[in-house]
């Protein structure tokens, strides 16, 4: 392997230390995370029991990985306005609040998702 080789494994191992960094702070600081990575392991399970087939479960899993996904996206939209100011600032609200309600669009979508495979 050539010099070149290596940079892109070692963006890939730095990149991927990041990534568990920021989930390990995301367990550690974040209730929410906490408990929709509860979720996430009771809707894997029930996904891969009540799902009719690979489609069913993986629109079922996906949907509340995504909600996972969109609260770690919350999670540092919150963390970066808290960074820049904690005084309080319309638009540092209109931000968290922004962020805060594509998180209840991702639950609104996941329970969407539920429903219709549910009952359909």
């Amino acid at each position: 392997m050539s010099g070149n080789d290596i940079e892109p494994i070692q963006h890939l191992l730095n990149a991927t230390r990041y990534s568990v960094k920021g989930l390990r702070y995301a367990w550690a600081t974040e209730a929410a995370f906490r408990y929709e990575i509860y979720v996430l392991a009771v809707a894997v399970t029930a996904a891969w029991v009540l799902g009719k087939g690979a489609v069913e479960r993986a629109l079922m899993i996906g949907s509340v990985l995504l909600v996972v996904v969109v609260e770690l996206i919350n999670s540092a939209i919150e963390t970066t306005v808290d960074r820049v100011s904690k005084d309080h600032h319309e638009l540092s609200g209109r931000a968290k609040d922004l962020a805060s309600a594509a998180v209840f669009v991702s639950l609104v979508l996941a329970a969407m998702v539920w429903l219709v495979v549910l009952l359909a």
